[in-house]
């Protein structure tokens, strides 16, 4: 694939932001899945070794898989690997199925989260958990699978096939593990198209339903009994657990807190939840980091305009006065609309994101980076703080990123070029 690099700033192949050519071809490398006709990374994680693990939606004549790929360092195949470097299943034997995230256990194990497509309108959770060859684990689920189904159906969503790629929808899926190997996960239940609510589960290492949490091994997220989405699940350093999305129509920035057991943190912002608009307009959070002060950043997106959104709040829920007045900070990256998807803390303290502009040819991978007080960090590419790279002729769109041990940036995501195909690219840290 030919690629093109168009940046906010002309920049030396020195300087963060940059992509860094010791990197497969120039930079960037195409994922491959054996047997595929189309692939969308939309995630990508680095085990103990440093090789990378990406996680995709893949196609195949027999319909949509979850598909895991390990890359070596350089962001070349590693054949030892499944078939030819990646593997491609369902999480229940003839039903379609997307991966969308992938954790990498204290063993090694690798822990897959998706989608199990239930029918052409339905989905349920679906995990599965594998060695660190690619192995299916037998004592987790059924034979290394399991989807997840809750009562009255609750954990079961819509399927999103109507929205363009890359536009956060009902798909959503995040997944986390505690420190004890306890499995978060997410799920939207819709009761009817104008009437849905966000779940939180908890799983035990075996992935049976954790009845210790909350008594039932879930719990509904609903603020102000308005609708409400959840894209993002997250464990503080004390144990206690995040959840983003939004709530309301037109919408607002969600974030609630609870304690270890399920029960609503009331002593988080007002009665456990904090909603906010940007601009006064709609507002959604997609992914939360937490600093080592203890801080949350906020990363998602504004609507109407959608530009990249991120707000720093302090622990007790309250936004942070000092950064933007408290308000959102919203990114414009030109002509087109913006988001930030994914996000992570480095170890200096800096915030490194990626996201994607939204809209038809204009769609490009975006990276930034924040300073621990919210602000872009001036250092990166040139003063600006963040950076647009377009990798091929057409559509490209950023999901997912990691950062290396050496501080270099990778970023997962997929292009259009015939069809959708899954690529992985590293920059300058």
């Amino acid at each position: 694939m030919p690629i093109q690099v168009a940046t906010a700033h002309s920049t030396s192949l020195s300087e963060a932001g940059q992509l860094d050519t010791r990197f497969a071809v120039g930079g960037k490398t195409q994922v491959y899945f054996a047997g595929s006709s189309s692939s969308m990374a939309n995630d990508v994680a680095i085990d103990s070794q440093g090789r990378l693990l990406v996680a995709a939606k893949v196609g195949t004549p027999w319909g949509s898989c979850y598909g895991l790929a390990r890359l070596l360092e350089d962001g070349s195949a590693d054949l030892s690997f499944g078939s030819q470097g990646s593997l491609i299943g369902q999480f229940t034997p003839g039903f379609e199925a997307m991966a969308n995230k992938v954790r990498v256990l204290a063993d090694g194990s690798l822990l897959l989260a998706g989608l199990h497509y239930e029918n052409a309108h339905r989905t349920q959770p679906g995990l599965a958990l594998f060695d660190p060859d690619g192995r299916p684990v037998p004592g987790f689920g059924d034979n290394g699978r399991l989807v997840v189904q809750l009562p009255g159906n609750l954990s079961q969503g819509l399927r999103d096939d109507w929205l363009p790629p890359g536009v956060p929808g009902a798909e959503a899926c995040d997944v986390c593990v505690q420190a004890d190997g306890r499995i978060l996960l997410l799920a939207n239940h819709h009761f009817e198209l104008a009437d849905h609510v966000g779940l939180l589960i908890r799983l035990g290492t075996d992935g049976t339903l954790d009845t210790t949490f909350n008594g039932r091994g879930f719990v509904l997220v609903r603020h102000l009994l308005m609708n409400t989405w959840l894209g993002s699940v997250m464990v503080q350093r004390d144990g206690r657990i995040i959840a983003g999305g939004s709530i309301n129509f037109p919408e607002e920035g969600l974030l609630a807190r609870y304690h270890p057991d399920g029960t609503l943190d009331s002593s988080f912002a007002v009665d456990g939840f904090m909603t906010f608009k940007a601009r006064g307009h709609s507002a959604q959070v997609g992914r939360i980091v937490q600093h080592e002060n203890d801080d949350l950043h906020c990363f998602g997106s504004s609507r109407d305009p959608m530009h990249c959104l991120s707000l720093k709040v302090h622990s007790n829920g309250r936004p942070d006065n000092h950064c933007n007045g408290g308000q959102p900070h919203l990114l414009e990256t030109g002509h087109s609309g913006g988001q930030w998807t994914a996000a992570q803390i480095q170890p200096d303290g800096r915030i490194v994101v990626a996201g994607a502009t939204i809209g038809g040819l204009e769609a490009d991978f975006l990276l930034g980076r924040y300073l621990p007080d919210g602000q872009l960090d001036q250092a990166f590419n040139q003063d600006a703080g963040w950076v647009r790279t377009r990798l091929g002729r057409s559509l490209d769109t950023a999901t997912s990123l990691a950062v290396q041990a050496d501080g270099a940036i990778v970023v997962g995501g997929y292009s259009l070029e015939g069809n959708y195909r899954a690529v992985v690219a590293r920059y300058l840290g």
